[in-house]
């Protein structure tokens, strides 16, 4: 039985229909949570992480297993190229027009995963950011392969000081995009995220999962020895050539590079893994940590969580 009710998405505001935003660490265990959570409301999920679209990756990137898959309809999984040009804004015309698409059929919507900018985008839209020059990207992604990071950082602290003491500059995507955008207009990023949050026709209910950091660990442990025994290493051999890519900027994908570089034993590409992505999952707890909109539970409270979500969806 449907939660909401079953009226048009541009009415009024109680009677809107529900995107419930699963988020949190990777490792974290939201594909299950999304999963159960899509099944009890008889709906449909929508990926939000930047790099589980990309079809020529699936390892690294921990895509959902087919079984997953074919429990419940997924978007914005294997739906792209690495060849092809994805960014938060083209994520939030991409997922917008599937929750409409959903919202003509269904009164809830999942949207499941941990890339922060990217809910971000879907809940409250992009700032306008303009486009970079191709020949920029390529050369500061250049740079960052053959000079390392840290490079970067320098480069960025010399001509964008403000964006510098901004972003968190031991992400490398940040630093890049941000660098890129000073080179190409000349103006600093900063200078373009001054909108304030667009208006959805849609209600937006945000649940977040958190277990003890230990915890955690062994999980992103336990994903990492997976992913060795799955084939990670022939997955990254065969996506070698591209590994100036964007899309390829990806931890899982360029210590294994390094490795077949000869900058570290196999071993060693495993432990540079593991530390990666445990820093990644502490800055994205902090990234929905800051918004208080989130509700956090344990992935363990999946019937905790579909009572928080009845009782929320009632009210409207």
């Amino acid at each position: 039985m449907y939660l909401c009710n079953n009226i048009d998405v541009l009415g009024n505001k109680k009677d809107k229909k529900t995107a419930i935003i699963i988020a949190g660490p990777t490792a974290i265990g939201k594909t299950s949570i999304a999963i159960n959570l899509a099944q009890h409301f008889n709906t449909e999920i929508i990926s939000s992480d930047s790099r589980q679209c990309y079809k020529e990756m699936t390892i690294a990137t921990a895509v959902p297993s087919q079984e997953e898959l074919a429990a419940v309809p997924h978007h914005f999984i294997h739906s792209h190229s690495i060849h092809q040009e994805m960014n938060a804004g083209k994520y939030e015309a991409y997922a917008l027009n599937k929750a409409k698409e959903i919202f003509e059929k269904k009164d809830v919507v999942i949207l499941c995963g941990g890339t922060g900018l990217y809910i971000k985008a879907f809940c409250e839209g992009i700032d306008d950011i303009p486009p970079v020059k191709k020949e920029i990207q390529e050369q500061i992604q250049k740079e960052y392969i053959t000079d390392g990071l840290e490079t970067l950082q320098k480069q960025l602290k010399e001509l964008d000081y403000a964006t510098f003491n901004h972003i968190d500059i031991q992400n490398s995507q940040r630093v890049m995009r941000a660098l890129a955008v000073k080179i190409s207009s000349g103006h600093s990023i900063l200078e373009f995220q001054k909108e304030q949050p667009k208006e959805r026709p849609f209600n937006i209910i945000k649940i977040a999962l958190t277990l003890p950091r230990e915890q955690l660990w062994e999980r992103i442990e336990k994903r990492i020895t997976e992913m060795t025994k799955a084939g990670l290493e022939e997955e990254a051999r065969k996506l070698y050539q591209y590994k100036s890519f964007n899309a390829l900027q990806t931890t899982g994908y360029q210590e294994i590079f390094d490795y077949i570089d000869g900058k570290y034993t196999f071993e060693e590409a495993l432990e540079q893994i593991y530390i990666h992505t445990r820093q990644y999952a502490k800055r994205q707890k902090t990234w929905f940590k800051k918004d208080k909109q989130y509700k956090w539970f344990s992935p363990f409270e999946c019937e905790n969580i579909i009572s928080h979500l009845e009782n929320k969806l009632n009210s409207k």
